[in-house]
């Protein structure tokens, strides 16, 4: 399993536009072979997201179409581009119960 980071700097909007546009992401994330799971991040010092997949190529394609979905349709947000984590997931772990 490998995982992709993409941070935007300094921009918190982002998160909004992008989950106003949900429907436009998925369909550029979703059909990526081997994705797995997304997520949008929304902090203080600016928009993440996180994409794991199946392989390694499986990231490299998900950053090549967000980079060109948002060259095509953010421009402006094209101008800056994310600074882009990836690599090999070599442990993980999820709650096993819910806790009061």
């Amino acid at each position: 399993m490998y995982v992709t980071i993409r941070r935007y700097v300094g921009n918190s909007e982002l998160a909004d536009q992008l989950a106003a546009r949900s429907d436009e992401v998925k369909s550029v994330i979703e059909p990526v072979q081997g994705f797995r799971e997304y997520y949008l991040i929304k902090s203080g010092d600016g928009t993440a997201s996180i994409t794991i997949c199946d392989d390694q190529a499986g990231v490299e394609a998900s950053n090549q179409a967000a980079a060109e979905w948002i060259t095509e349709n953010m421009p402006e947000i094209a101008a800056s581009p994310p600074e882009i984590s990836a690599g090999e997931v070599v442990f993980s772990t999820t709650a096993t119960a819910v806790r009061a």
